[in-house]
């Protein structure tokens, strides 16, 4: 399986002056004006030494936060949604879900 390459963030800079506003897309393809985890109400918390690579969460994260390096995987925060299907996908309790604020 060959990885898909991550977007890339980009720091969305308000025009002051109606001129400034481009004329077609905000940004190229490929780049995000905003992380998608602003309003989420839990996160994920990974023990990696409690993984085996099963991929079972990488398969069932709907947001694409579940990124494989390798035989492991890691959690890009930046697109977590907090739904907790990685942690309920998880057979050996490696993700847990926590408040956000802890």
């Amino acid at each position: 399986m060959i990885p898909m390459p991550r977007p890339i963030f980009q720091k969305y800079v308000a025009p002051i002056r109606a001129e400034d506003y481009p004329i077609g897309t905000v940004a190229e393809s490929g780049v995000l004006l905003s992380g998608s985890a602003d309003w989420r109400r839990e996160r994920p918390v990974f023990n990696a030494d409690l993984c085996t690579g099963c991929l079972k969460c990488y398969l069932a994260c709907p947001d694409g936060a579940v990124v494989r390096e390798g035989k492991k995987v890691v959690l890009d925060e930046r697109f977590c949604k907090g739904c907790g299907i990685c942690a309920v996908e998880c057979r050996l309790k490696a993700i847990r879900m926590a408040a956000e604020r802890e």
